[in-house]
């Protein structure tokens, strides 16, 4: 047993006769040990991506609604008669109405 365990530390079993077996599973397991190192930081890459994106969309939507509620800060009626009281101009008493125009067809 402590032999078993002095050639494993010493590598005994890279150097022996049949070793290329052996140097064909480590290379094998290197090699996906390195794609599994690759995927994982490709994922990560992509967590930190779709957070990034995620908190971008949540600003823009914000700005949206902020947007929105100015709007129809601005539309309303009572909003429009402040700002034209400041310009010194007032609302009409006479309701406005409708100028109609009848063409006539010369044949």
């Amino acid at each position: 047993m402590k032999k078993n365990i002095y050639s494993i530390l010493r590598g005994k079993f890279l150097i022996s006769d049949d070793s290329f077996k052996n140097w064909r599973i480590i290379i094998f397991i290197s090699f996906l040990a390195i794609v599994m190192i690759a995927s994982s930081h490709s994922a990560d890459k992509k967590v930190h991506q779709i957070a990034k994106l995620t908190n971008e969309v949540k600003e823009l939507r914000s700005a949206f609604v902020d947007g929105r509620s100015k709007l129809m800060q601005l539309k309303k009626e009572s909003y429009m008669e402040v700002v034209m009281k400041e310009k010194n101009i007032s609302i009409s008493l006479n309701p406005p109405t409708k100028i109609r125009v009848k063409s006539s067809k010369e044949d």
